[in-house]
């Protein structure tokens, strides 16, 4: 039973060293908050934009457009349609079109920021490092030299 022991000990020891690495924690957090800026650009998306854009069209509502793939759908809205049979729910898929352009280009400007920084970091003109005691020293002792 102890080379089980022993074998579980190395095992949650190889574990907690692979999931306290640096990538694993930053892969970790870069899911989360990926996962909560694409629940605030889906409200976006749903709540501001769509709205906007149907008051600015007479009202339309992309989410219940859809077309029925069979003849015993009669619904005029999307739940209950799905319900009766196949419908295609193209209005839908644009939300999520719109959803997935947005966070795109939201991501794309980031980035863009991202490498903007970077490049003024590299184009600034790092200061020479200051000399050790012991270059200074020797500085003095070359330069007291030439004066004699």
């Amino acid at each position: 039973m102890s080379g089980v022991d022993e074998t579980g000990r190395r095992m949650l020891k190889e574990f907690r060293e692979f999931a306290m690495k640096g990538n694993v924690v930053d892969l970790a957090v870069g899911v989360i908050i990926g996962a909560a800026f694409g629940a605030i650009v889906t409200s976006l998306v749903g709540d501001v934009i769509m709205p906007l854009i149907g008051a600015v069209t007479g009202g339309l509502d992309f989410s219940n457009y859809f077309t029925p793939l069979s003849k015993a759908v009669t619904a005029t809205n999307l739940a209950d349609a799905k319900k009766q049979g196949a419908v295609l729910a193209w209005g839908s898929f644009l939300t999520l079109t719109i959803n997935f352009i947005i966070i795109a280009f939201v991501l794309f400007l980031v980035i863009r920021a991202i490498n903007t920084l970077k490049r003024k970091e590299e184009a600034a003109p790092a200061a020479p490092p200051k000399p050790s005691a012991e270059v200074e020293l020797l500085t003095e002792i070359r330069d007291l030299l030439k004066k004699s």
